[in-house]
């Protein structure tokens, strides 16, 4: 759920932190993106659509991949890669999109980590999408916790509270 998130839980990856919003079937812009995102675009990404990361041959796959974690709905592990031509070097990066459901009940937003390896250097950086791996959630097992049980035996057992009689006595009192 949306509304389940908590930004303190993404503190340490948060340069790397994204929303997007679903725009159109098989588009989404940003809606809050990290600082490293914006150093890989050389600009503010807010308000862009997720496929200026990507070279136009791209386009098409990251379509259809944000079309099936919206609508399945499902969760999306992508290797990227960035070419090394006119003086940048090649870069490599991860991403993760994770559906967040809202409070009617729709996946409108998707949140994203993005993390390169390497010095991004002339910017911006287009990338392409050697490999996907997209799971249902469905199929994603989250780990219970489970209850531990409670020695007995250690604690010290239970006082009754009684409540502390009057300490404070007044001593004068003037009448003015």
């Amino acid at each position: 759920m949306r509304s389940q998130i908590d930004p303190r839980g993404l503190e340490n990856i948060l340069e790397y932190t994204f929303v997007l919003e679903r725009i159109a079937p098989g588009l989404a812009r940003f809606r809050l993106a990290g600082s490293h995102l914006n150093k890989l675009a050389g600009m503010e990404v807010r308000g862009m659509p997720l496929t200026a990361f990507f070279e136009p041959a791209a386009r098409d796959q990251i379509k259809d991949v944000l079309e099936q974690v919206f609508a399945q709905p499902a969760i999306a592990n992508l290797t990227l890669e960035s070419s090394g031509k006119l003086g940048r070097v090649q870069l490599q990066a991860r991403m993760i999109l994770l559906p967040l459901k809202s409070d009617l009940g729709d996946v409108s937003r998707v949140l994203g980590v993005m993390v390169s390896d390497g010095s991004i250097g002339a910017t911006p950086r287009r990338f392409t999408i050697p490999d996907v791996n997209v799971q249902p959630v469905s199929d994603v097992q989250f780990a219970q916790p489970q209850p531990q049980p409670v020695e007995s035996g250690f604690a010290e057992e239970q006082k009754q509270y009684k409540r502390p009689g009057s300490h404070l006595r007044l001593v004068v009192s003037r009448k003015d």
